[in-house]
C-alpha cells in the first residue's frame, strides 16, 4: 500500500502485524490466517460477504437520495412548501448520520463490529417504516423519522469498513474498499429511481419498500458476516466502569452535542432566519461544547474517541480536501435538482434517467482506483478528485436552465462520479492503514463523519446564501438567482479544496525527495566505510 508519506508507510506496516505471542512461528501463522478470515472464502461466499457489507453504503445513499426529487410531493401532502422546512428532509438525515458515525465506530470497537452492524440495519428498517407511517400523522413526525433514520447508517457504515479491515488482508481489503465506494452511486441511483416511481403511486411506499429491503439485509448480515476474533485488550474481561471509560462517554456527549447544535443552527436559520435568539444561542453553545470536547480528549480521556496523535498535518490536509469536496456534492445534488424541477420543468423520473450514467462511471472509477491506489501516490489521486469537483461545480454554475442534456448536465454528472469515487477510497485507505486494526472503526468513522457531516452542513451554508440573495423567491427569476448563488459558492469551496490538494502534493513530493536523498547518502556512507 502506497501511503502519503514514508512515515505513514512505517506506521501501516506495524499496525497490521499480529500482536507478538509466546508460541512458535507456526502458531503465529495460524493466528494471521484466522485474523484475515475472509481471505479463505470461496468465490460465491466472498461475493455474498462483500455484497452484504457494501449494502451499508448502498442503503446509506439510497436513504439520502430517495427523498431528493420527491421533497415537494411529500411536503404538499402535509401542506409544507417552504424551502427551509423541506431541506430538513435531507439535512436532518445527514445531521444524525454525520454526527453519530464516530460513536458508531467506537461502539463497534468495544462490542463487536458485526453486532453493531446488525443493530444498525434493524434500526434503519424500523425508522424507515416509521417514515412511511408518518403520512397518517404530521410533518414534524416525518422529519423526526428522517432524523432517526440517519442513526442506522451511522452504525453500519463505519463498522462495514472495519469489517473489511479485519477480515481481509491488504490486497483484497483495498478491493473491498473499492467495491464499498462503488456501491454509493448504485444506491444513489436506486434511491432516485425508486423514489420517483413510488411517489407516482403513493409516497409512503418509498420508505415502506426501503424498510422491507433493509429487513432482508438485517437477516442476511447475521449469516453472511463472520464472527471476528477479539484482539489485544478486547480479550480481557472488563468491569462496567472500565467499559464506560473506553467508550469515552464525556467526550462522546460533548462532541455530539457540539456537532448537533452547530448543524442545527445553520439549517434552522433557513426556517426562522438568524433573527430568532435561540438560533444563534445554539451556535454559541456549539463552540462551548466543542471547547469542552477538545479539553476532555486532550487532558482527561484515557481512551479518547478522537486520539489527537492521529491528527497529523497530512491527515489535516486530507480532511480539508474531503470536507470541501463532499460539501459541494451535497450543494450540487440538492440545488441542481431544484433548478431542474422548479425552473426547468423536468420530472423526477426524467432526472433519474439524467443521472443514470453514475452507475457506469461510478462503479468503473471506484474499481480502477482500487487497482491503482497501491501504485499511484494518494496526493495525486486527491488532487485529481478535487479538480473533478471544481469542474463539476463550474459546469453546473454556468449551465443555462434550458440547455440540452448532452452538454453541461451529462459531462458534469460524469465528472462528479470521478470526484466522489476517487476521493473516498483514497482517504479511507490512507486512514485505515495508518491506525491499528483495533481502531479500524475509529479511523473509518472519522472519514465518514467528515463526508456526511459536510454534506449536511454545506446545505446549511448554501441555504443561508440562497435566502440572502433571492429577494424572497417569489418568481422563477428570483429562485434561479438564489440557486445560482449556492452553485457559485460550491465553485469557491472546490477551488479552495484544489489549492489544499496542490499544497499537500507539493509537500509530499518534497518530503519524498528529501527521504530519497537521505537514503542515498546513507548508502554512500556505508559503502565508503
Amino acid at each position: 500500500m502506497t501511503t502519503s508519506s514514508p512515515g505513514a508507510q512505517e506506521i501501516a506496516s506495524h499496525d497490521f502485524e499480529m500482536p507478538s505471542g509466546h508460541g512458535d512461528v507456526s502458531e503465529q501463522t495460524a493466528q494471521d490466517e484466522y485474523v484475515y478470515i475472509a481471505d479463505r472464502y470461496n468465490l460465491i461466499r466472498r461475493i455474498i460477504f462483500i455484497m452484504t457489507v457494501c449494502s451499508s453504503m448502498f442503503t446509506n445513499q439510497l436513504g439520502l437520495c430517495n427523498s431528493l426529487t420527491t421533497l415537494e410531493i411529500i411536503g404538499d401532502s402535509f401542506g409544507v412548501t417552504a424551502p427551509g422546512q423541506l431541506s430538513w428532509t435531507v439535512s436532518g438525515y445527514g445531521l444524525t448520520l454525520g454526527t453519530f458515525v464516530l460513536i458508531g465506530g467506537r461502539l463497534g470497537d468495544e462490542f463487536g463490529n458485526k453486532a453493531i452492524f446488525i443493530i444498525g440495519m434493524g434500526w434503519l428498517a424500523l425508522t424507515s417504516m416509521m417514515a412511511g407511517v408518518s403520512v397518517y400523522s404530521s410533518w414534524p413526525v416525518f422529519v423526526l423519522a428522517r432524523v432517526l433514520q440517519g442513526l442506522g447508517p451511522a452504525l453500519t457504515v463505519p463498522n462495514a469498513l472495519a469489517i473489511f479491515g479485519k477480515c481481509f488482508s491488504q490486497g483484497p481489503r483495498n478491493m473491498g474498499f473499492a467495491w464499498f465506494a462503488a456501491s454509493a452511486p448504485v444506491g444513489a441511483m436506486a434511491g432516485l429511481l425508486f423514489g420517483a416511481l413510488f411517489a407516482m403511486a403513493w409516497w409512503p411506499w418509498i420508505y415502506w419498500s426501503q424498510a422491507l429491503g433493509v429487513a432482508f439485509l438485517f437477516v442476511l448480515a447475521i449469516f453472511a458476516i463472520p464472527d471476528m476474533p477479539l484482539e489485544g485488550e478486547q480479550k480481557q474481561r472488563r468491569t462496567i466502569r472500565e467499559t464506560l471509560d473506553r467508550l469515552d462517554l464525556p467526550g462522546g456527549v460533548t462532541g455530539v452535542t457540539a456537532l448537533v447544535l452547530f448543524n442545527f443552527a445553520w439549517n434552522q436559520s433557513l426556517v426562522t432566519t438568524w433573527d430568532e435568539p435561540y438560533v444563534y444561542v445554539c451556535l454559541i453553545l456549539s463552540f462551548l461544547f466543542l471547547a469542552a470536547f477538545l479539553y476532555i480528549e486532550i487532558r482527561l480521556a484515557r481512551y479518547p474517541i478522537l486520539p489527537v496523535a492521529v491528527l497529523t498535518s497530512d491527515i489535516a490536509f486530507v480532511f480539508g480536501c474531503t470536507a470541501a469536496g463532499w460539501s459541494t456534492f451535497g450543494i450540487w445534488l440538492f440545488y441542481v435538482i431544484r433548478i431542474c424541477l422548479n425552473i426547468g420543468g423536468q420530472t423526477p423520473i426524467q432526472l433519474a434517467a439524467w443521472l443514470s450514467p453514475i452507475l457506469v462511471t461510478g462503479i468503473s472509477t471506484a474499481l480502477i482506483v482500487g487497482k491503482i491506489i497501491t501504485k499511484v501516490p494518494a496526493p495525486f489521486i486527491m488532487l485529481f478528485a478535487m479538480l473533478c469537483y471544481f469542474l463539476t461545480s463550474l459546469l453546473m454554475a454556468l449551465r443555462p436552465v434550458h440547455s440540452t442534456y448532452w452538454t453541461y448536465f451529462f459531462f458534469a454528472t460524469i465528472i462528479a462520479t470521478f470526484a466522489m469515487d476517487s476521493s473516498l477510497p483514497a482517504a479511507t485507505i490512507i486512514f485505515s492503514n495508518a491506525v491499528p486494526r483495533q481502531y479500524q472503526g475509529m479511523g473509518s468513522s472519522v472519514i465518514m463523519t467528515i463526508v456526511v457531516y459536510s454534506i449536511s452542513l454545506g446545505l446549511g451554508f448554501a441555504g443561508t446564501i440562497e435566502l440572502q440573495i433571492n429577494n424572497g423567491g417569489h418568481t422563477k427569476a428570483e429562485l434561479l438567482h438564489g440557486y445560482r448563488g449556492t452553485l457559485w459558492f460550491s465553485v469557491g469551496l472546490t477551488a479552495f479544496g484544489t489549492v489544499l490538494a496542490l499544497i499537500f502534493l507539493l509537500k509530499d513530493q518534497r518530503r519524498r525527495k528529501r527521504t530519497k536523498n537521505q537514503d542515498e547518502e546513507g548508502k554512500n556512507d556505508s559503502s565508503e566505510s
